[in-house]
């Protein structure tokens, strides 16, 4: 099988990191210390080998270290399954983030062809109970993590649409205004959707192979109270000509794949996510992102890369060792985090450990044996 692993992380004025380097292997890589020594740091400049604003979806300057903020850097060495690549990512002077993929500027696009990350932070751990919003993200990363294109079409969507927000909110009423701004994004809904509704399935049936230890979530997609939402460029048009009065009146658009949510069940109880206990919640969000990543080996080939912060969170021992027996069978490369060195035991010699110190506000790690 083959691998995508980060060979070599570096990071310049990131955070709490002056100055980091991380030697890597494509084990595991777990990373101990107490908190706020700057461990999440570190896999939220992972994260940015992505497109987007990363883990914590932090504005440029907020990256950048203080008291100095003379902007901030990344570098890594990857591994991948079309070879070897060098991805830099920075931002300097208040401009805004630059990406060199091999030396050569690049679109944040065109690290989704590269890399696939997964992620799985504490803030998740509300998912099933919070807003649409945070639902919606982390259904276009697992589609991201399929189609690199959909961040294309996520991008067309979103900029039609604020053309469209504009002419509500300023009440034209001249349809010929709307018309062609509906067409694209119709065209761009249609492809998102579409996008959607391949990841859930290919994530749907990889978590039929997992075992009980993270039990599986039936998933799917609804719109606004549960109705169903236009899916074909033609339906999602027509539905834009029709709410025209309707958006106006709100002042912004209310169909479209923007306000889609993503439900999820606890299939063996057949009971809502929401309202399952916190940790049965947390194990049904493990087993999603696991059956993402096993999905991923059979569609690329490798398993992707998997940043997960304070994974023992509402994890007994056993269910614990069972999530780095199925990191380790995927062959992923994993960031972990944890407060102690005991919590990741059970990966004995399968992974990397690296202890994470602070000192005087600089963020220092060393890789212990």
């Amino acid at each position: 099988m083959a691998r995508l692993a980060i060979t070599h992380l570096k990071l310049a004025h990131f955070r709490s990191h002056r100055s980091t380097q991380m030697r890597l292997d494509g084990r595991p890589v777990a990373i101990f210390g107490p908190n706020g020594a700057g461990k999440t740091n570190i896999l939220e400049a992972v994260s940015l080998l992505s497109p987007g604003r990363g883990l914590r979806r932090a504005s440029v300057d907020e990256l950048a270290r203080r008291p100095e903020s003379l902007g901030w850097k990344l570098r890594a060495d990857l591994d991948t399954p079309h070879g070897l690549h060098e991805i830099e990512t920075f931002a300097e002077g208040g401009a805004g983030r630059s990406v060199l993929i091999d030396g050569k500027p690049a679109a944040q696009a065109a690290l989704g062809r590269i890399v696939r990350l997964l992620w799985l932070v504490p803030a998740m751990d509300r998912l099933w109970t919070e807003g649409a919003e945070g639902r919606r993200r982390f259904l276009d990363r697992m589609t991201l993590s399929f189609d690199p294109t959909h961040a294309d079409s996520s991008l067309a969507y979103e900029k039609a649409m604020r053309q469209r927000n504009r002419l509500l909110k300023d009440e034209v009423r001249d349809a010929r205004w709307y018309e062609a701004l509906e067409a694209r994004m119709a065209e761009a809904g249609a492809a998102i959707a579409a996008s959607r509704r391949m990841a859930l399935a290919r994530v749907m049936a990889a978590q039929q192979e997992l075992d009980d230890a993270f039990p599986a979530a039936d998933l799917r997609i609804i719109g606004p109270d549960g109705e169903d939402m236009p899916e074909t460029a033609e339906d999602l048009a027509r539905a834009l000509s029709r709410g025209r009065a309707r958006d106006m009146a709100a002042g912004r658009t209310l169909v479209g794949p923007h306000r889609v949510d993503l439900e999820a069940t606890y299939s063996a109880k057949d009971l809502p996510a929401a309202q399952a206990s916190t940790g049965e919640q947390k194990a049904l969000l493990i087993s999603v992102v696991l059956a993402n990543a096993r999905a991923l080996v059979q569609d690329i080939g490798a398993p992707p890369i998997l940043l997960m912060d304070e994974v023992a969170a509402h994890l007994d021992a056993d269910r614990r060792a069972a999530l780095y027996d199925r990191i380790c069978d995927l062959g992923a490369q994993a960031f972990l985090t944890g407060t102690g060195r005991e919590l990741f035991a059970p990966l004995a010699d399968r992974a990397q450990l690296c202890e994470v110190t602070e000192k005087g506000g600089v963020s220092e790690i060393t890789e212990r044996a």
